[in-house]
């Protein structure tokens, strides 16, 4: 079976996927012994360490760096778009975030009885710090050599 996805698009698009998803179950771990609660509502959240975004996004790269090689057209397209998601979690997402946390403020503050009846909270954890981004994205680079390794064996 592992010669139909070795080598080719659908193990890039694999290690891509299954290290998103990794990255969410370490999220789910890490919340989990932290708060010693648990909150399957984790796995389908944005935020938090590591950056399951990142994640994706490298282990795609990189899993395309391996196949094509890293000098290859489409691993600097694939690695491309990886910076720019990555900048966009540690950036517009997390001002975004931060954003929402002051009108929260502001709202509860403003509507202290009510405030579900004015649409309720906004959600306030939706970008990274840079730290989480860059986790993430070393997380995934391992992830990619790992995966191509097991498929090798």
């Amino acid at each position: 079976m592992h010669t139909l996805i070795i080598n080719n698009g659908y193990e890039a698009l694999i290690c891509g996927i299954l290290s998103a998803f990794f990255a969410q179950v370490i999220k789910f771990c890490v919340f989990t012994i932290r708060t010693r609660k648990i909150n399957f509502k984790i796995f389908t959240t944005t935020g938090g360490m590591p950056s399951s975004h990142s994640a994706g996004v490298m282990g795609l790269s990189a899993s395309i760096g391996i196949i094509a090689g890293f000098s290859s057209l489409i691993f600097a397209v694939a690695f491309g778009y990886a910076l720019i998601v990555m900048y966009d979690a540690a950036g517009l997402r997390r001002a975004a975030g931060k954003t929402a946390a002051c009108l929260n403020r502001m709202m509860d503050d403003f509507y202290k009885h009510d405030l579900q009846a004015f649409g309720g909270k906004l959600k306030e954890l939706l970008g990274h710090t840079p730290l989480e981004v860059f986790f993430g994205a070393v997380f995934g680079v391992l992830f990619a050599f790992a995966f191509h390794n097991f498929l090798l064996s």
